[in-house]
């Protein structure tokens, strides 16, 4: 096996572009490999050698459809807790426990442990009721709930060539696309979605093995995809990284404190910068004053300050802080419309009696 030390130090400029085109999409198509190496100028194979390379050596975490999780019905929030520094590491496995938990993060704050967590269309608990059973299991001082009040950017694409710079693009998905999207989903809807939402065989032709699977043939399965894609259901399906072995090493919760009448405007602002990955309102209190987060991933703190201050510069806004990860506890993906939940609810719902 490819170690992770060598296989990010061998990365050459292929790789990379790889990394850029895959990020952003991965080709739904019957030859998806063979699309990408026309691309890029190289053999479908070759391009399927050096994915495998790139995930043995856990630089691509994982290649599959990114769907959008309150579209999907879902209720999901951000959280914050406050946890005695010596019980950090037992509160952070509790947490874990929930499958919905996909991100729990340490990071440099009073409240030093931040968690985004989702729970189904017909959860007993309810989102309130599952932050309040992990508040409790987790041995949590304070926990916060900050669910998101409107979007403006979800949407990760590190630039391995360039690293986060102050560059602008058009959002990829914002919150005219999540309020846009069709509700109604069905049964044959979940049946692709169970499918499309599990990383992607490397094989030249991964739909037909996926298709044989769910009982479709490729073409159908992939014309489900595209149905998902055009109803906003599905945000895009393409590669997630593990930052810290692509190299981006620093990622900074950039949090503002910023006038109301003011959000709107920064918002928007915000979410064209490249770096920024995603950039949300939420809900404020007596002890947590900042109404707009966005994310930044670079390859050193100095390169997300740097992103962050031309934000600053721009705005006009002087009251923030740079929240970095110390240590991550959990990132992952939530699967949907899975038993693991439900399972979780009913061995937990005693907690809040």
């Amino acid at each position: 096996m490819v170690s992770t030390a060598s296989s990010t130090r061998m990365m050459d400029t292929i790789d990379k572009d790889l990394l850029n085109r895959i990020q952003r999409e991965f080709p739904l198509t019957r030859e998806p490999f063979e699309v990408m190496g026309r691309d890029l100028g190289l053999a479908g194979d070759e391009v399927i050698r050096r994915i495998d390379t790139l995930k043995r050596g856990r630089v691509i975490r994982q290649i599959s459809a990114i769907f959008d999780t309150r579209v999907l019905g879902y209720q999901s929030s951000l959280v914050a807790a406050s946890i005695p520094s010596a019980e950090l590491n037992a509160a952070a496995k509790a947490i874990n426990s929930h499958p919905g938990v996909s991100h729990n993060y340490e990071r440099n704050n009073p409240f030093n442990l931040w968690y985004t967590v989702a729970v189904p269309p017909h959860s007993r608990l309810g989102l309130e009721g599952t932050v309040d059973v992990l508040h409790k299991i987790s041995g949590a001082e304070r926990t916060r709930i900050l669910p998101t009040l409107k979007l403006f950017k979800i949407g990760v694409t590190l630039d391995m060539r360039e690293g986060a710079t102050a560059r602008k693009e058009a959002p990829q998905y914002g919150e005219a696309d999540r309020e846009g999207a069709d509700r109604n989903i069905s049964e044959d809807d979940k049946a692709a979605i169970r499918a499309l939402q599990e990383d992607v065989p490397l094989t030249p032709r991964p739909f037909d093995l996926w298709g044989r699977q769910v009982g479709l043939s490729a073409d159908e399965l992939l014309e489900r995809a595209y149905d998902l894609q055009r109803r906003k259901i599905m945000r895009r399906f393409s590669a997630v990284l593990y930052h810290r072995k692509a190299g981006f090493r620093a990622n900074a919760m950039g949090v503002w404190k910023v006038p109301e009448e003011r959000v709107e405007e920064v918002g928007n602002t915000f979410a064209q910068y490249q770096a920024v990955s995603h950039c949300y309102q939420r809900p404020t209190y007596e002890d947590w004053p900042y109404a707009l987060f966005s994310m930044v991933h670079g390859r050193s703190e100095e390169e997300c300050e740097a992103v962050l201050d031309a934000m600053a510069e721009e705005t006009g806004l002087t009251e923030r802080l740079s929240l970095y990860s110390t240590r991550e506890y959990k990132k992952t993906r939530v699967r949907y419309f899975t038993p693991e939940m439900e399972a979780w609810e009913r061995l937990y719902a005693g907690v809040l009696r």
